[in-house]
């Protein structure tokens, strides 16, 4: 169903109800006023009739029961029946000379009677020594009734077919603008990204145009982020492709100690390829839309030990753990595979450029509802200029042996869970610090929380997912 033919739908109906719910008011009370001026008719035509009596030279009661009167003797609108008797019930005098057609006279006022299977509603006026009562018959006052209903009617429904004819109107006119820009997005190539432009939008439509360009600018972004990538990983994965290739052609060539180098050197291609690789997987994986989220929930202090579990290869005594004595034991409010993964990446930066008789030091605390991880290496450090260059893909400030993903891998997964990444380049090497959210308030000075058994096994597959990335 079209959003127009919704629109009218929805306002026709309302229309309709209002108009019927009018329209009943006015005939019911239209009935209302029809009714009372027949019944003032009926009392006006006796007050008449009386004066007439009055006017009389002979008294009426001197001219012999059942006098007949003519309807234009006695002044009746056609259609009325009229009747004068004495108190004693004598009928004086009458408009009809059915003899079967008397009325009802013994109750002064408006009542309802019945003459001859016929409905009536008559009036009696009691004056001196007589009774007058005039009445006219039901159904001609509700044929009356019906015509002025329908009378009024005409001009009801007509007046509804027109608003109903305005409002579908209205809606079309007033829907234009998003034909508007139903036509332009149409007339756009597929491959266009640039902002939609219409004028004269509704201040209805103008939030939605400003999120269909945010729209199109991210699309033009992440297009232009996977464009980069694929040439920058072709790059990085050709040369050492054309590396292993090398190497065994020079194994193939020769034979001994040259033969046996060759071959390592292509197995270290290969592992360099391999873990390339893996980082470009995990990359488009947090850039994407998949949920990393197992219900596995840890700590700053769990997602720290795993960290070095996964990133010294056995040798902890390079990674140095600084927890203070009263840390938050809330749990990160992020994926705990990613939390691990993120600050796995941090030590493995860090290990890389310190020499291999230094250590890392890894500072854990808490601060405004964030764990604040910050590692500091032993390295040469990073001049000032080269700072904002850290997070870049495949940059690298030198010739080592990683491959340019692992500060780029913290910066999307930071993005994503709301964090952030700090670098300082210290005397002594570079300092950074990775903020991430925690799940609840608990109290920053709590008391450390030993890990139960369903904590350790939490805490494990968490470190299995992290270790799978």
């Amino acid at each position: 169903m079209s959003l127009r033919l919704r629109l009218s739908l929805i306002l026709g109906g309302a229309f309709i109800l209002i108009w019927a719910l009018a329209a009943a008011w006015m005939f019911r009370d239209l009935r209302n006023q029809m009714m009372f001026s027949l019944d003032q008719r009926l009392v006006a035509s006796a007050r008449m009739v009386a004066g007439l009596v009055d006017q009389l030279p002979v008294p009426l009661s001197t001219q012999g029961n059942g006098t007949h009167f003519s309807a234009d003797q006695l002044s009746i609108p056609d259609g009325m029946a009229c009747q004068v008797s004495s108190l004693r019930g004598e009928i004086l005098a009458r408009s009809h000379s059915s003899a079967e057609q008397t009325l009802d006279d013994q109750r002064s006022g408006f009542h309802d009677q019945v003459i001859d299977g016929a409905h009536w509603r008559s009036f009696t006026l009691a004056r001196d020594d007589v009774r007058i009562t005039t009445a006219d018959r039901q159904q001609e006052r509700e044929a009356l009734n019906t015509s002025m209903l329908l009378a009024a009617s005409a001009p009801v429904l007509m007046a509804l077919l027109g608003s109903l004819g305005v409002l579908w109107l209205g809606v079309r006119q007033g829907l234009a603008p998003l034909h508007r820009m139903r036509d332009a997005l149409t007339r756009r190539s597929p491959d266009s990204l640039e902002p939609l432009q219409i004028d004269r939008l509704p201040s209805e439509l103008q939030p939605l145009q400003a999120t269909q360009n945010a729209l199109f600018l991210r699309i033009a972004r992440a297009l232009e982020r996977e464009r980069r990538l694929t040439g920058d990983a072709a790059h990085e994965l050709r040369s050492p492709l054309t590396a292993v290739k090398t190497h065994l052609q020079v194994a193939r060539m020769t034979d001994g100690s040259v033969r046996e180098q060759a071959l390592e050197n292509a197995e270290l291609g290969a592992d360099r390829l391999h873990r390339t690789l893996e980082q470009l997987l995990l990359l488009a994986r947090v850039e994407g839309s998949l949920s990393f989220d197992d219900g596995v929930q840890c700590t700053a202090e769990q997602v720290a030990r795993l960290a070095i579990e996964d990133a010294s290869h056995g040798d902890r005594e390079r990674i140095d753990l600084q927890i203070p004595q009263r840390l938050s034991a809330a749990c990160l409010e992020m994926p705990s595979a990613l939390a691990i993964a993120a600050l796995r990446n941090l030590l493995d930066n860090a290990l890389r450029h310190s020499p291999a008789t230094t250590q890392v030091v890894l500072r854990l605390r808490a601060d405004a509802g964030q764990a604040l991880f910050e590692v500091e290496d032993q390295g040469p450090g990073i001049a000032a200029a080269d700072l904002q260059q850290l997070t870049q893909r495949f940059w690298r400030s030198g010739p080592q042996a990683g491959c340019g993903l692992g500060l780029a891998i913290v910066q999307a997964i930071v993005e994503r869970c709301a964090g952030r990444l700090d670098f300082d380049n210290r005397e002594g090497g570079l300092s950074v610090l990775l903020r991430l959210p925690l799940r609840t308030a608990a109290p920053i000075g709590a008391e450390p929380v030993g890990p139960s058994t369903l904590a350790q096994g939490a805490a494990a597959r968490a470190r299995s997912q992290a270790h799978d990335l």
